[in-house]
This record gives C-alpha cells, structure tokens and sequence, in this order.
C-alpha cells in the first residue's frame, strides 16, 4: 500500500533519489520543508561547474561594488509619467528599443548604460513603462499596442528554443528572431478584459504585425492591435507586462512592464478623497524588481554552462551538459542587483507624515518578505537598523480592503500587488534613514524567510538584496496639506457572496522534461473530463485539452493542491478571487497527505517527459494565516504553499479562451500554465 505520511524532503533530494521512476512516494509537504539549495553533496561536476563560473566572474557586476541608496527612485504616478490619450481619446503604446541608465557605475565610478526594450509613446521608451491612469466610470481604455522592434535581429537575451514557445508552434517551425523578428504580446494583468484583448500567450505579433499567433484565427475580424480594456472595475492597482509564448521571462526582463491604475469615486487619487488616502505626491508606485548586469552595463541572464543557477538545475541534478540544450531554461532566477522604477538600490525624500506605497513584485522567482527598519542618516545597511516598523496594508491586487491590517512584515509573491500606508511623522524618524528590508532571501520560497543561497553557489557572496530601497525623512512638512490617514475608514471588501456552482480541484507538480530538466506543472487533483471527453488525472502539459472549463457566470471554488517541495504564486486570468470560500467548513489552507504516482507527460514536441497524479488524498490540519500575509482584498494572486491545499472563489462572468498560470516567469515559460475556457467551445 502506497504511503501517504509526510516526507521531510527537499526538491533536489527528491529528483535526485529516483522518485520519478517509482509509483506510491510520498508527498514532500511538511510546513518547513526543507529549501531546494539545503544539503546537497554538489557532486564532481557542479563543484567544477562552480570553478569554472568563478573565474567568469569578473564579467559581471558586484552588487556589493555598486553605490546604495544614492541615486533618486523615479515614481510611476508622477503626472509627468502618466500616458495621455489623443484628441480621440485612444492611447497608442509601443514597445521598442532603448537604453538607460540604471544607476551602475564602473570600476571608476562612471555611469554605464544598459540597453533594454521598454514601452511608450512617440518612440520615446522608458523601463518601466509609463503609467495608465483611467477612470472607472468613464468608459472602456482604448490601446493600439505596436510591436516596435523593427530590425532586431537578437533576443537580449538568451533564448531557449527548446521550450514550448511561439516559434514553436505547428505551423511557425520556419520562423526565427534572426529573420522574423521577436513576438510579442501584452497583457493587462488584473484586467476584466474580453478574451481577444486578454493577452492570451498565442496571440503573439511581430514588429509591423508580420506574422501573428494562431489563436488569432480564432477571432472574428481576425488580428487588431486595438485593444479595449473594461475599466467597470473597483479602483485598483494592474499592471502591465508582455506574455509572449516562452520568452514572457525574457521580454519582462528586458523592460517591457509598467503600472495601470484604476481610480473611481471613493479612491479618486485627489487630495480631498473620502477616505483620507494621501495623494501625489505623497501617493508613490514602486516596481520592485531583481537583475543581473555586466560589468559594461548590459543585462545578464544566466542560460549556458558555468553561469549562475547552472550547477543547482542542471548538473547539480546529476545531468551532463551534453544532455540539454543551450541555451537553456532554468527553473528560477534570483537577480543579485535590487531594482526600483528601473534604478538599483534608490531612495527618495520624504516629509513626517503618511505616505502611501502601491508596491508591485515584479520579479521573476523572488518572493519579497518587505520591512521597514530606521537606520542612521547616510547608512547603506542593517547592520545597526532599528526594530520593525509598523504600517498599515490596506489594499491589494485589485482594490482595497475589508480593513486596515497593521503589520510589521508584508509576503508579496511575484506579480502581487500591495497597497501601503506608511507613517514617517514619528520625530523618533526625523533626519533618519528607513530602509525597505527584504528578508525573503534568495533561493525558492517554502513558507519560510531569511534563507539564502550558500555563498559557493554563486559569483559574489555579498549580494546585498536584503534591502531594497531608503527613505530618507529630511523634507520639511508642507502644513498647507492635510494628513488625514484614518484605518478605520477602510471597509470596502466584501468578498464573494454569490452561491457556489462548483468546487474543481486543480493541482501543482515538479516533474522532468526529456531532457531531464525540472519542469514545473500544473493539472488536476481529481479525476477529471477534458474539453475532448476523456478523462485524466496529474499533471498536463499547456496543449492538453481544457480542464479548466466553467460555464458563463459560475462562481467556482478552486482547491489548488501544491505537491511540489515549493510555493507558487497562482495567477488566474480575466477575474478577481477571494482567498478562502467563506465557509467555516472549509478553511483557506489547510495540510495534506498523498501517494504520488509518475506518469508520462506528453512534450509539444512529441517527447515524453515525467509528470505524477496524487492518489488517496487525505485532509489534514487547518493551517492558520502564516505571518506577513495579508489577503482581505480582491486578488488575483495567491501563494499556494508546499503541502497545503489553497482555497479561493471566483466568478467567471466572461466567455472565452484565458489563462492560469504560475507567475513564476521560469515556471509559465516552461509548462507551469493552462487554458481557463469559459463557457462553450472550450
């Protein structure tokens, strides 16, 4: 009989001990599960991986080498960084080619550039892109979306084109970057968006609209770059970002991503709003991303033999590397350069009263476990840093909250979005420094904080992302303006009410591709019938036929059961969710226990990789909030953590072909997404 106890396991330990090739292991589910980078034997060949990336070194940046909290963070919602529309009232948007400066220096101290690919209007192009400012109740935003980047003929970045990916597709085989250009599309994410403006990965169009993705076929009237976008929508923090068919991490990571906010009558974004909310400029939007950089200033990503992260996912696994590809994908990235609005490590003045932060995660694998700490004026570390500070989250992805929550540490999952309060009148602060702390560490996130990657695993041990950005309260007051933060005044999430049609049990998995690499994966938890009629279990791979098929205005429970050895910020697209169902019965997380069993996962390719079902499952404790999570908002993020099944409900009120995914970039680009249909056709 196939055991179902808990195993204290972590991912390497279990690739490595053969679990894929038997049937009956037990689920690695255990709360504090041991991290994917903890005792490991390395091996012969990582260790001379690691040599070898050593001496490589010297081509990249040292983040400990790169000035701190000197240079000024721009603010998304400055008036000046916010899109106009024409005399038509529609907004044209490209994305193109540029360069920037980001606040590296050389060995001199001189300033080096780096080139990127961002949006904007007017062939002017900044990282990230500028900001959508719309109104809910004055209609539908109007964008034509233009693929700019005539005559590139090279990704900036290494492309793997082993993966399933755009030019992949049946019937795109005969396309390259070199000679068609690189395929883009955007995605409005948090968007109550009609399917064909959704930013659906196969929709994918080249500069000038050359060749454009099959699902286009599927549209009537065929492609347009005139996307509408429903802002009937509570006020609200979106963003935007590209979500091209395998290379999303790659196009993120070039630049192409930036704010979309939605205002309405009560969050007007006004001075005078109901509710006392501090407004520009004391309203600021911070893009907290992670990079790595050359020491010329161009990005780096790590894909080939002896880069970063090759050791811990390829031959840290035990593969050769005659056996992948290259370039090729590896399962996550954890820059070693923290970014903020496109400048590393910055700061900004601030009076001694409240501010309010709209924070977007925008990292490709980095959960952020965000405190503020007060040090000394001019101090560019923690070492002497004060206790955490308290502040108020009263927001999340897509509105505000049921209340206040007072806290001293917030979790923000990768493209989570959390709204801020932060009091600096305290005179205890005045003339100081405070730091905003990550002390999410750099390796896969379990649950757990403040775990790093071992100091051998990679180039340079003082990385330096425990902090991410300072604020230094030196502005004098401007009493003319009123302070007028009130938490109580903050009671606007009621949840989802509506009766439940369904409960579906959906669930994720680490299996291998064929060659051996870890692929992450979603599928179901149950037996299941398909948009084809048959019925399957486990993990499935993007071009499995729907599972994820609710009818036009069902309001669904998802159970997401997490039988990997990490956390996943799930993603669905076109709605919002509450985190829980509202019923007592059934708690928000809770653990579990189960037989894994493998199975063949069928590749895009035709290849066979490995993926698991769970068998027997069995409901086990109720797992209490974990500390820094705060979910009494409407999101459409959610950390599903190791072991534990996550509950979150949701109406489907649009028909048509979306997404859901992880919003790991690594993970969606290499399986880790599937097709959400809703209503018929699926």
């Amino acid at each position: 009989m196939a055991r179902k106890d808990k195993l204290n396991l972590s991912r390497r330990d279990f690739i490595k001990s053969g679990a894929f090739a038997l049937a009956g292991l037990a689920l690695p589910g255990r709360k504090d599960i041991e991290r994917v980078l903890a005792s490991r034997d390395g091996g012969s060949q990582a260790s001379l991986s690691r040599i070898l990336a050593m001496a490589a070194a010297p081509k990249l940046s040292n983040p400990a080498l790169q000035p701190k909290f000197v240079n000024f963070v721009p603010n998304a919602l400055d008036p000046g960084f916010i899109y106009q529309p024409a005399v038509n009232g529609e907004y044209t948007v490209g994305a193109g080619a540029m360069t920037q400066w980001t606040g590296l220096v050389n060995a001199g101290g001189n300033p080096v550039p780096t080139a990127l690919w961002g949006y904007g209007a007017g062939n002017l192009y900044t990282w990230p892109g500028k900001t959508f400012q719309v109104q809910r109740d004055a209609g539908n935003t109007i964008v034509n979306w233009e693929n700019n980047l005539f005559g590139v003929t090279q990704h900036l970045l290494p492309v793997d084109r082993s993966l399933h990916w755009a030019y992949s597709l049946p019937g795109y085989q005969q396309y390259t970057i070199e000679t068609n250009g690189v395929p883009i599309i955007t995605h409005l994410h948090g968007g109550h968006t009609d399917f064909q403006y959704d930013g659906n990965p196969e929709f994918f169009f080249t500069p000038g609209a050359a060749i454009v993705g099959p699902q286009w076929a599927n549209v009537p009237g065929r492609f347009t770059n005139r996307f509408e976008y429903d802002n009937n929508v509570p006020a609200g923090t979106l963003w935007y970002h590209d979500h091209a068919l395998g290379i999303t991490r790659l196009n993120v990571y070039a630049g192409m991503a930036g704010f979309y906010f939605v205002r309405d009558d009560v969050d007007t974004g006004q001075a005078d709003n109901r509710l006392g909310l501090p407004a520009w400029p004391y309203e600021l939007a911070y893009a907290i991303q992670d990079r790595m950089f050359k020491k010329g200033g161009e990005l780096f990503y790590p894909a080939l033999p002896n880069d970063p992260f090759w050791a811990d996912f390829i031959t840290g696994l035990g593969l050769k590397n005659g056996d992948v590809p290259k370039p090729s994908a590896l399962a996550e990235f954890f820059g070693d350069h923290m970014v903020v609005n496109g400048v590393i490590w910055p700061k900004a003045n601030v009076e001694p009263r409240h501010y309010r932060l709209r924070l977007l995660n925008g990292c490709d694998s980095r959960f952020l476990a965000i405190r503020f700490r007060a040090v000394s004026a001019g101090a560019t570390d923690l070492l002497n840093a004060g206790p955490p500070l308290p502040f108020y989250v009263i927001g999340s992805d897509q509105g505000l909250a049921e209340s206040a929550t007072q806290t001293t540490m917030l979790l923000s999952e990768p493209g989570s979005r959390y709204d801020v309060i932060f009091d600096f009148s305290d005179p205890a602060l005045a003339g100081k420094r405070v730091i905003m702390e990550n002390i999410g560490g750099d390796a896969p996130f379990g649950g757990d904080y403040g775990l790093a990657l071992d100091p051998d695993e990679d180039f340079f041990p003082d990385r330096q992302t425990d902090r991410i950005m300072a604020f230094d309260v030196v502005l004098s007051l401007d009493e003319s303006v009123p302070d007028a933060f009130d938490p109580a005044k903050i009671h606007h999430y009621g949840g989802n009410t509506a009766t439940v049609t369904r409960t579906r049990k959906v669930a994720l998995f680490e299996g291998m591709d064929e060659y051996g690499r870890l692929q992450p994966l979603l599928g179901v938890a149950e037996p299941t019938v398909d948009a084809a009629g048959n019925t399957v279990n486990g993990a499935l791979p993007w071009h499995a036929p729907t599972t994820e098929n609710p009818g036009v205005g069902d309001t669904e429970i998802w159970e997401i059961y997490n039988a990997t050895a990490d956390a996943h910020p799930v993603h669905l697209h076109l709605i919002n969710f509450q985190v829980g169902t509202g019923d007592p019965a059934l708690p928000t997380r809770q653990e579990f226990a189960a037989s894994l069993a493998a199975q063949d996962v069928i590749q895009h390719n035709g290849a066979i990789g490995t993926g698991f079902r769970l068998e027997g499952i069995t409901l086990e404790n109720e797992v209490s909030q974990p500390t820094g999570y705060v979910e009494n908002a409407p999101k459409d993020m959610v950390t599903a953590l190791p072991g534990q099944v996550t509950r979150i409900k949701a109406t489907f009120d649009k028909a048509g072909r979306y997404v859901w995914h992880c919003h790991i970039l690594s993970h969606e680009d290499h399986e880790m997404m599937r097709v959400l249909h809703v209503g018929p056709g699926a």
